[in-house]
């Protein structure tokens, strides 16, 4: 049996969906985009913002892999150094939108390389406390079938 599955956050992507897109805001005076979702432009101060569902495909622009455990909170992954697994980061560019830092569904150097395709995956992160799979994003190789288990 499946465990139900859970968002890491309210508000962050789409949930429950067939395609999930992550969530951000665009600023209504100067057009700038932002991920997470902000109430005011950083670009122009502009009060006024729009909430739309970002691209789901993007570029590799940065990444770096994760290789021991982030402190706890607000971590919620495996902490144990015994069983920790590295992870890849990455700054993943939505075309025409925003960078988004994001978990990357793969940790091997040798596959990851800057400029490459990227689509947006679920992936589940641990469990809470009620037993529940919490499901986070990630990008994944667009020519990767696997990875993405959410």
């Amino acid at each position: 049996m499946t465990a139900p599955k859970v968002p890491v956050a309210p508000g962050i992507f789409t949930w429950p969906a067939d395609e999930p897109r992550l969530i951000g805001s665009r600023c209504t005076d100067c057009g700038t985009y932002a991920f997470p979702t902000q109430s005011g432009c950083g670009k122009c101060t502009g009060a006024e913002t729009e909430e739309v569902e970002l691209a789901t495909e993007g570029t590799l622009w940065a990444w770096t892999v994760q290789g021991f455990p982030p402190k706890s909170p607000p971590y919620l992954g495996n902490t144990d150094p015994a069983t920790f697994e590295p992870y890849g980061v990455g700054y993943v560019e939505l075309p025409g939108q925003v960078k988004v830092e994001a978990r990357l569904t793969i940790n091997d150097p040798e596959r990851l390389r800057v400029g490459m395709p990227m689509r947006m995956v679920l992936e589940t992160l641990g469990q809470d406390e009620d037993g529940n799979d919490i499901v986070t994003f990630a990008f994944a190789p667009l020519d990767d079938d696997g990875g993405s288990n959410g």
